[in-house]
């Protein structure tokens, strides 16, 4: 056996590396002879561990197959991706138009409220109005918080919109109404007892705000004030109908006694 594996070696001319040896002089005998028999026993011991191995002849068909269910899974994974990748844009797209069409409608809100509130409250002594504006609590996601609305009547120093009069929060109430508005016309209003917080000098000047604005919309006002009834196109009430026991409506087209 020790000349078989002498020989195999020799007959595949390899390079041995003797690098890995000590840096001893075997010049003597008795030392070479037991260094020969040391690796004899060693290359005696890793060819009988060789020879009692006993290879998978399927492993080559496992691995094929396992290979081909990775191939397999990547192809998924990939198809999974894409589809990831496709539903994330849609959903960008989506988030980028809803924001789009908030802040359209947000902008024109805003400005139109500023403008409406000064009209609603400008007076002879106070020419400019008061001052009236939106705040988003979440600027990059706005759909998802609040708006805070806070308006200051003239010559008043900003206060939340809690500690405002009641007259003062129905002048502000309007402006908001009639900003919106301004963004989705409505075709009419049903006002009911908006006047009922108002002083005259506020009643006057919501009742000439409407009146003004006829044009654009028409509105169906429930109040007790006169100063609405002089300048209402149209008088409309009900009463109880003595005779028949029920409630009967009656109607006047103020129109026809313009001055």
């Amino acid at each position: 056996r020790q000349s078989s594996a002498s020989s195999e070696l020799t007959g595949a001319a390899r390079e041995v590396d003797f690098s890995a040896l000590p840096d001893e002089e075997y010049e003597d005998a008795s030392k070479f002879s037991k260094l020969q028999q040391k690796i004899d026993q060693q290359i005696t011991s890793k060819t009988t561990a060789a020879e009692q191995l006993q290879p998978n002849m399927r492993a080559v068909q496992r691995f094929d197959e396992v290979n081909e269910r990775l191939r397999g899974t990547n192809e998924e994974f990939e198809d999974a991706k894409e589809k990831a990748r496709a539903t994330s844009d849609e959903f960008e797209e989506v988030r980028r138009s809803r924001h789009d069409m908030f802040m359209e409608c947000y902008n024109n809100v805003h400005d139109a409220l500023t403008k409406t509130y000064r009209d609603l409250t400008k007076s002879s002594k106070h020419p400019l109005g008061g001052n009236a504006y939106l705040m988003l609590e979440n600027v990059d996601e706005p759909y998802l918080g609040g708006i805070k609305y806070n308006a200051m009547p003239p010559m008043k120093r900003f206060r939340d919109m809690e500690q405002l009069s009641g007259g003062e929060k129905t002048v502000a109430a309007l402006a908001l109404l009639f900003a919106i508005h301004g963004f989705r016309p409505a075709p009419f209003f049903v006002m009911d007892e908006i006047d009922a917080a108002l002083d005259n000098v506020n009643v006057k000047k919501v009742c000439n705000f409407v009146t003004g604005r006829r044009s654009s919309f028409q509105s169906i006002i429930i109040t007790h004030k006169d100063q609405f009834f002089r300048h209402a196109d149209t008088l409309c009430g009900i009463a109880r109908d003595e005779e028949s026991g029920s409630s009967v409506s009656y109607s006047i087209d103020l129109r026809e006694y313009a001055e």
